[in-house]
């Protein structure tokens, strides 16, 4: 008697965990999602408070260094069949509390080497 109750028992465990994939995962996204016209819109000299205008604040900021300032965005896919996971930054370095150089995933517009007019 004990065997079949063990065997039940194990049969409807192992039925329950072969539809874990239809158990609905959400998405977990963190950081700063960064949208592409709103990195084209970057120029090289622009102040701090400009860069937050545009953007937002940075997740980041160096402790040790207050010029250099990383936008990290991270998604966690919860089901596969939504994409895979992925994580986009942009690192953005001041000098004089002006913009020098913006690196990462993102493609700059062609007139970001043009300063805004102040």
């Amino acid at each position: 008697m004990k065997l079949q109750h063990l065997l039940v028992i194990l049969g409807i465990t192992l039925t329950s965990t072969a539809c874990s994939n239809w158990i609905y995962r959400i998405d977990v996204p963190q950081g700063n999602f960064l949208d592409q016209r709103d990195v084209e819109k970057l120029r090289v000299g622009m102040t701090k408070e400009q860069v937050i205008y545009v953007l937002g604040n940075p997740v980041v900021q160096d402790s040790f260094d207050d010029d250099t300032w990383y936008y990290v965005y991270d998604m966690k896919r919860g089901m596969e069949k939504r994409g895979k996971d992925f994580q986009k930054q942009m690192v953005i370095n001041f000098v004089d509390d002006k913009v020098t150089t913006v690196e990462g995933d993102f493609e700059l517009s062609e007139d970001f080497n043009t300063p805004l007019d102040n």
